[in-house]
């Protein structure tokens, strides 16, 4: 039986505060655990699972893993799950460490606005990542990447993905030499835009959409051609289009 002490760890790693103060998070699931331990960019510090769990784990993971494995009670993984309901396996995995002076030329890089919902923010790495998109630069008011929620809609490709938090203004001016686009509702067709092999395309708040701060550093504002009359796009939604359209 798990003990006290390792729950009350575990729980602290739902909120940021304490994701912070232990540079750990929590993921869930068979196949993001998985993938985790297969990629090996995130240590692990411990693994929960039930009977099922272990019985489905690959046999070089529980080879090379044994001593970190724990197995529980289907009780006691549905304490420890950050989820309504628990999965059969459950992981403890070290942040990455801070990634700097990462090389965006000749790329195409996206800058998150205060993205603030976690499936939104989860989507898009997910998505940046099917497109080849190396690097995402978030706002300090974007959702942390290492929410179990983001952690968990990311599939695993929270550890493919370059994810970095700062001053956004800040980095937009140290990228002057890097064209810059601005996802709007109003701009120019992306159907009639060129394919874009380097350049900064900015996605803003999922209701306020881009601040007049960032919008007075773009290049180019670039919109989705509107057929319907919905009044505007999900976040994330609209990201695999622009992604799609302007990358393939």
């Amino acid at each position: 039986m798990i003990n006290k002490s390792a729950v009350k760890y575990i729980q602290s790693l739902q909120h940021k505060k304490f994701r912070d103060e232990h540079g750990a998070f929590i993921a869930e699931g068979p196949k993001v655990v998985t993938e985790f331990l297969e990629q090996n960019i995130f240590e692990c510090e411990c693994i929960y699972s039930n009977a099922e769990g272990f019985k489905n784990l690959p046999f070089k993971i529980k080879k090379e893993y044994e001593p970190k494995i724990v197995e529980v009670a289907d009780f006691e993984l549905q304490k420890l799950s950050a989820l309504s309901t628990a999965n059969n396996l459950l992981a403890i995995f070290k942040k990455r460490s801070i990634i700097n002076n990462i090389n965006i030329s000749q790329k195409l890089t996206l800058f998150l606005d205060d993205i603030q919902d976690p499936g939104n923010l989860g989507t898009i790495i997910r998505t940046a990542d099917w497109f080849g998109v190396e690097t995402i630069f978030c706002s300090n008011a974007t959702a942390d990447c290492y929410n179990p929620k983001v952690v968990q809609s990311t599939m695993a490709s929270l550890g493919r993905v370059n994810i970095l938090y700062g001053d956004i203004i800040e980095e937009l001016h140290k990228r002057n030499n890097i064209k810059k686009y601005a996802a709007v509702l109003e701009g120019k067709d992306i159907t009639n835009c060129e394919k874009i092999k380097e350049g900064i395309l900015i996605i803003g708040n999922e209701s306020k959409g881009i601040s007049g701060a960032v919008l007075k550093l773009i290049d180019e504002k670039i919109t989705i051609p509107k057929i319907g009359e919905a009044e505007s796009l999900n976040a994330a939604v609209a990201t695999g289009i622009i992604l799609y359209e302007l990358t393939k």
